[in-house]
C-alpha cells in the first residue's frame, strides 16, 4: 500500500500512529461532545484555533477513527467547511469524506501490513479499525 506522503512525514516526525497525540502535536484541541445522532465529528478553525469535535456516544475505536478523520480534514482540507459547501454551493463533499477515511485508514494502520494468508479484515482488525472502513483499504 502506497502510504500518503502526509502521514509518512508524521510517523517520522512525531513516532506516533494515535491521532489524539499527533493532533495535541499539532495544537488542535480534541473535545468529546453529544453531537446528536447524525453526526460523529467534525473539524473547525476558530479564531486560528483548531478544534476536533467528537460524539460522545460512540464506541472507543469509532471515536479514535473519527479523531484520524477528522485530522485529516485539518491536514488536508484546511479552509474548506463541509457545512458551508453543503449550503452555499452545488460541489459534492464526498470526495472530501473519501479522502478522509483513506487518510484515516492509512494512518491508524501506519508501518503495518497484510501477511501471506491475511484479509483485509484481519489488518483492520489488528489496528482497531471499524471493519466498515474496509472499502477505504488502497
Amino acid at each position: 500500500m502506497e502510504i500518503n506522503p502526509v502521514i509518512r512525514r508524521l510517523l517520522r516526525k512525531y513516532n506516533t500512529n494515535c491521532p489524539f497525540r499527533l493532533a495535541e502535536f499539532l495544537n488542535i484541541e480534541v473535545w468529546f461532545r453529544d453531537l446528536g445522532e447524525n453526526t460523529r465529528g467534525m473539524f473547525r478553525r476558530t479564531l486560528r484555533r483548531k478544534y476536533i469535535v467528537i460524539h460522545s456516544g460512540m464506541s472507543e475505536q469509532w471515536q479514535r477513527f473519527i479523531c484520524a478523520h477528522e485530522l485529516a480534514h485539518a491536514l488536508l482540507h484546511p479552509g474548506i467547511s463541509r457545512f458551508w459547501i453543503d449550503e452555499h454551493s452545488f460541489f459534492c463533499t464526498g470526495r472530501f469524506e473519501r479522502e478522509a477515511n483513506r487518510f484515516a485508514v492509512q494512518l491508524l494502520i501506519g508501518d503495518d501490513s497484510l501477511t501471506a494468508g491475511e484479509a483485509i479484515y484481519d489488518i483492520l482488525r489488528r489496528n482497531s479499525i471499524p471493519i466498515e472502513m474496509s472499502q477505504f483499504y488502497i
